[in-house]
């Protein structure tokens, strides 16, 4: 139990295992032996299983991730037929007909300061709650770049994230992780997991090498989760009866020419059963359509998506796309580490891609991995403790934040959405937090982590976007304090940023161009 941790070994590859190593290997420093102390990061990965590469969308978090592990944003950007995300752009999740908000990456303006909510209600001749508090969204509309071709790598006017091509990531950071940083790839599939005596997991064992050891073992091995799932056995706690979606239809879709548009955001259209995604890399869009299997069948999931296509194209395009099934089981483990085992990606579980949280809970699990690494056995239970409870309130706050979209609802005269209303597929913390929020609106009290995934500004946009109601004369005292000046001047200040930044900032297109042409400047 006094054995240093010294030889850390990935089974899987693609994006989740990938990052992971890249990630771990940066802090590390595995490439500069002199100082890594016989330290040594393997990945396994198996020849015959591909990248699944429907999470095509990022966090902002992925920049200082890139920047971290030695990637050139320009370099990635290429590599990945990688745009822009500044949010995610609804449509008709409220009523069905026509409505729409934002959810920006961009916090409301001054926010640690004051929160601008209750003034915003206080106004009943007001633009959107987003438009009124951020500038980022009247960027969507234009379809505007987050940056400047003279504004450094990784650096930004508004606060962004990605969309990428996923098999090209995990192939990017496959080549860095092994010519740059160090790490040892060994292409094999896995043919047994082999025990110690105290049930730790001492080797693997494949079809092509000798029995491989380690001291930690990663699980990157998807929703087969071989490690944690089929060898030690840790159950997955089912979230189906709170988010119904459990099957996807994916595809992708040219652009009409080679300069036409990007989006600037992930657009989301609600359908009768679940809700279409369209992301817009640089080279093709990525649709898909997810959806319950409860409450539609795949051929009407399809003619829905179909119909969707169709209106982006020409109808002879949509009738001709081939659609990729997929299936998923709603849910994570009751544990994420346990003994020398811990999953990253979906081995540790899935949702669905609302709100793109997968790709993030892979950056955040392998760096606290690599900042919490056990110097020894005898302490791994500890940090294995910490870790556990750390993602098990994560998971439970994606519950919450993604059911929130599907609660506010008014369209009730659809199986589908009205089975979301159903007081026993809502989370007893969703419950309570809505009836708090209906007399104080979010703010810094709602943050209960330091470090949480979704800030209270992330509850707020979904909230008054899809037009809920904080209401009480606690409210409307505050607003007619002296913040209620204040608040008048800072939603002219974003106002006249909003301005600022539409006339100075350039199309997504035009962006990515100068960027294949120049490259972005270092930092």
């Amino acid at each position: 139990m006094n054995d240093p941790i010294i030889k850390i070994v990935i089974v899987g590859g693609g994006s989740a295992g990938w990052l992971t190593a890249g990630i771990i290997a940066a802090e590390h420093c595995i490439s500069k032996p002199a100082s890594s102390e016989g330290f040594q990061l393997t990945l396994i990965e198996s020849p015959d299983i591909s990248t699944i590469g429907v999470g095509e969308g990022t966090w902002p978090s992925m920049r200082n991730t890139l920047e971290k592990i030695g990637i050139s944003e320009t370099d990635f950007l290429k590599s990945c037929d990688a745009s822009f995300k500044q949010g995610t752009y609804f449509k008709d999740w409220a009523t069905g007909k026509g409505d729409t908000y934002a959810h920006p990456f961009t916090v409301p303006h001054r926010y640690a300061d004051i929160n601008l909510a209750p003034h915003w209600l206080a106004h009943t001749e007001r633009p959107s709650f987003a438009e009124a508090v951020c500038p980022q969204t009247q960027l969507f509309s234009e379809r505007l770049a987050p940056k400047q071709i003279t504004t450094p790598e990784y650096a930004f006017n508004v606060n962004y994230g990605y969309h990428l091509n996923a098999t090209k990531f995990a192939a990017m950071l496959k080549r860095h992780c092994i010519d740059i940083l160090g790490v040892e790839h060994i292409e094999a599939t896995v043919t047994e997991v082999n025990a110690s005596e105290n049930s730790d997991i001492e080797s693997i064992s494949t079809d092509r090498t000798n029995p491989i050891s380690g001291d930690l073992f990663i699980d990157c091995t998807g929703s087969r989760a071989l490690l944690l799932g089929k060898f030690y056995g840790i159950p997955l706690q089912q979230k189906s009866h709170i988010l119904f979606n459990n099957s996807a239809l994916a595809t992708q879709v040219a652009y009409p020419t080679e300069d036409a548009p990007i989006e600037s955001c992930t657009l989301s259209t609600a359908q009768q059963a679940g809700w279409i995604w369209d992301i817009g890399l640089s080279n093709r869009r990525g649709v898909g359509h997810v959806y319950s299997s409860e409450h539609t069948t795949e051929d009407e999931a399809s003619v829905d998506l179909i119909n969707h296509i169709e209106s982006l194209t020409t109808t002879a395009y949509a009738k001709q796309v081939s659609l990729r099934k997929l299936t998923f089981e709603p849910g994570f483990r009751q544990k994420f580490w346990h003994k020398n085992c811990v999953a990253i990606g979906m081995s540790a579980g899935f949702i669905e891609p609302l709100e793109a949280s997968a790709l993030v809970l892979v950056e955040l699990s392998a760096a606290m991995i690599a900042e919490q690494l056990p110097a020894r056995r005898s302490i791994m239970d500890i940090v294995a403790k910490r870790f556990n409870e750390k993602f098990l309130f994560r998971w439970e706050r994606i519950i919450d934040f993604l059911k929130l979209h599907y609660v506010l609802t008014k369209k009730k005269q659809l199986p589908y959405w009205s089975d979301n209303l159903i007081g026993s597929s809502v989370p007893d913390s969703l419950k309570e937090a809505i009836e708090l929020w209906r007399y104080n609106s979010p703010w810094h009290y709602d943050t209960r982590q330091v470090d949480e995934l979704f800030p209270s500004a992330s509850f707020q946009y979904v909230l008054y976007g899809m037009g809920f109601k904080t209401l009480s004369s606690h409210t409307e005292r505050k607003t007619e304090q002296n913040a209620a000046k204040l608040a008048s001047g800072l939603f002219q200040e974003n106002a006249e940023r909003a301005a600022k930044l539409k006339s100075s900032l350039p199309s997504n297109r035009e962006l990515i161009n100068k960027i294949n042409t120049f490259g972005l400047q270092k930092i």
